[in-house]
């Protein structure tokens, strides 16, 4: 049973890297091995802080490795405007705090950008609501603050923004590329013992005595002490099998992406128009809303009208072309909020699923580790629990 609990103040000291590094594990645990059913992002970040602990890890992955949602993923690590209420920021500013930890672990070898956003809008009505959604995120001490047109020109002296009625630039936020991290999370996982398997779907549970011992997929049985499940859009049906409901919503994201480039982009640009990145192999990749744009017309035709459009606001796009075109369908639970966790009455079975996926995958991945390995109660976990999906 979990007696213990963590607070925010112990785990800022736990992902500054105190005591998380290559800390053993407690003699005589009794969860000595994790399946992970999921090659995402959260997946590899889970893989990689249980192999670090010491205990035997199999990753379990339906397709290959960062095939899903993680491969059409915006990829903005944030905590901005619409991370509400506070317990959901906080969680977020944590999950900033990770990937800081995670950068200092490995230094150099994540293809990962820093230096915030600028977000703007030429519309007075709405950017009076943004003036207000920028004082209310400072009231909580997100580093933002609001910006001219000047200021937003030397951030960003690439971008034509048009009219600015008012813009803002928050300072902590970055991105990554969502792939190659996933890549590069799974070799340090094997580099320190765990198993990647696929194609492998999970097909069923072994459970003796209401114990879980494997887990079955279609390259064989696994045994396993616990079931971590990170599989996207895939939850439903695998936390399903161990009786556990999962409700996840359609949420659709179209993005286009660009071959390499010069570089243009010195951080995640918001415009009213475009949303934009440039990852740091030069690529751009862009979309009309948070981390895609709310329509599944991935055809070329659609992608080349918007990005004629987005070359309003970066004129770049003119002398580019298209490289792909992806639409994802983001695990998006029911409420809107993350589902983390033990369900009610199991402790062979735990949940990770949530639309931020990427600004949360390495807080997650401590925090599973903590409440798996060591008993722990992570009280920024609790709003976030099964449980209220299966009373």
């Amino acid at each position: 049973m979990m007696g213990r609990h963590l607070d925010r103040r112990t785990l800022l000291q736990l992902i500054g890297g105190v005591a998380v590094a290559g800390v053993p594990r407690m003699s005589g645990a009794a969860v000595e091995s994790v399946v992970i059913a999921g090659g995402g992002i959260i997946g590899a970040n889970l893989a990689y802080r249980f192999a670090k602990r010491g205990a035997s890890v199999t990753v379990v992955e339906r397709t290959k490795p960062a095939s899903g949602a993680t491969a059409n993923s915006f990829a903005w690590i944030n905590s901005t405007y619409s991370k509400q209420p506070l317990s959901y920021f906080n969680l977020n500013r944590l999950g900033i705090e990770a990937w800081q930890q995670l950068d200092r672990e490995l230094p150099g070898d994540l293809p990962l950008r820093w230096g915030g956003s600028v977000e703007w809008y030429g519309d007075e009505a709405r950017a009076k609501a943004f003036r207000e959604e920028v004082r209310h995120h400072q009231g909580w001490a997100y580093p933002t603050h609001l910006i001219d047109d000047a200021a937003l020109r030397a951030l960003e002296p690439h971008v034509e923004p048009g009219r600015v009625a008012a813009a803002a630039h928050a300072e902590l936020e970055g991105s990554v590329d969502p792939v190659r991290v996933t890549e590069l999370l799974l070799e340090r996982a094997k580099s320190a013992g765990a198993r990647v398997s696929y194609p492998s779907a999970v097909t069923g549970l072994d459970e003796r005595n209401g114990k879980l011992r494997a887990v079955k997929t279609t390259a064989g049985e696994i045994e396993a002490d616990v079931l971590i499940v990170a599989c996207g859009t895939d939850t439903p049906r695998v936390a399903a099998l161990a009786g556990v409901r999962v409700p996840l919503k359609e949420s659709p994201g179209v993005l286009v992406h660009t071959p390499p480039q010069p570089r243009v982009l010195e951080r995640v640009v918001l415009s009213p128009v475009v949303h934009m990145k440039q990852k740091p192999d030069g690529r751009i990749v862009c979309g009309s809303g948070f981390g895609g744009s709310p329509t599944n017309d991935a055809s070329r035709e659609a992608a080349e009208q918007f990005l004629s459009k987005a070359s309003q606001v970066l004129p770049a796009f003119a002398r580019t072309s298209i490289e792909k075109v992806t639409l994802g369908y983001r695990p998006l639970p029911q409420d809107e909020f993350p589902i983390i966790g033990f369900p009610p009455a199991r402790r062979d079975v735990y949940v990770t699923v949530m639309h931020s996926g990427v600004t949360l995958s390495p807080l997650v991945a401590h925090l599973a580790v903590l409440e798996i390995l060591d008993g722990v109660e992570a009280e920024p976990l609790a709003p976030y629990r099964p449980a209220r999906f299966n009373t």
